[in-house]
């Protein structure tokens, strides 16, 4: 059987077409947000099914189930970084970072074989919160108006001439179609 392509499917005549594609409505910071959340997904992901690498690595035995309840938080902020409260899971990262930091400090003692893995995981962790930080400041910036204001659309009518542009083509359109009425009759 012949596979007819998508785009014979959906095309009409009339139909819009796409000359060339315009610039991402997503800037750096939003970009720096998405990948974020994605990389917190990712650990997430990996802190929930392997725990047990993780806990031997750092030191740690024996804490795994907090291991997997900090990879459903690092995946609920990840989610949170992909939507449209970016900053909030930003934040809520940058939150999270600095309980792992609280988190892997008794792991760096003398008595811990593993106390390398565990600085260098603290380092990490020190690095990665700076960088959520800044991405969360840099977010919210970016989507401020020019007054120093949150974005706030309620003003917006989602007419693109505007509210009375829109009333004047309707009642225009009225007076060359010819009016349909409808009778209704109560329901005994």
């Amino acid at each position: 059987m012949a596979m007819t392509p998508i785009s014979n499917l959906v095309r009409h005549e009339g139909d819009p077409h796409v000359i060339r594609s315009g610039p991402s409505s997503l800037g750096m910071p939003d970009q720096l947000a998405r990948m974020l959340g994605w990389f917190s997904i990712g650990l997430g992901l990996a802190q929930i099914f392997m725990p047990g690498r993780l806990t031997r690595w750092l030191g740690t035995e024996g804490s795994e189930n907090l291991v997997r309840a900090y990879g459903a938080r690092e995946i609920g902020a990840g989610i949170l970084c992909l939507s449209i409260d970016k900053e909030l899971g930003l934040w809520s990262r940058a939150a999270g970072d600095g309980v792992d930091l609280a988190t892997l400090l008794p792991a760096m003692s003398e008595g811990n074989p593993q106390r390398g893995n565990a600085g260098m995981a603290a380092a990490l962790v020190t690095g990665i919160m700076l960088l959520d930080v800044l991405a969360a400041q840099s977010v919210r910036e970016r989507h401020k108006r020019g007054n120093g204001r949150r974005r706030d659309y309620r003003d917006r009518s989602g007419f693109p001439k505007g509210v009375e542009a829109a009333r004047l083509a309707a009642s225009s359109s009225r007076r060359i179609a010819p009016s349909v009425t409808a009778t209704h009759s109560p329901v005994g």
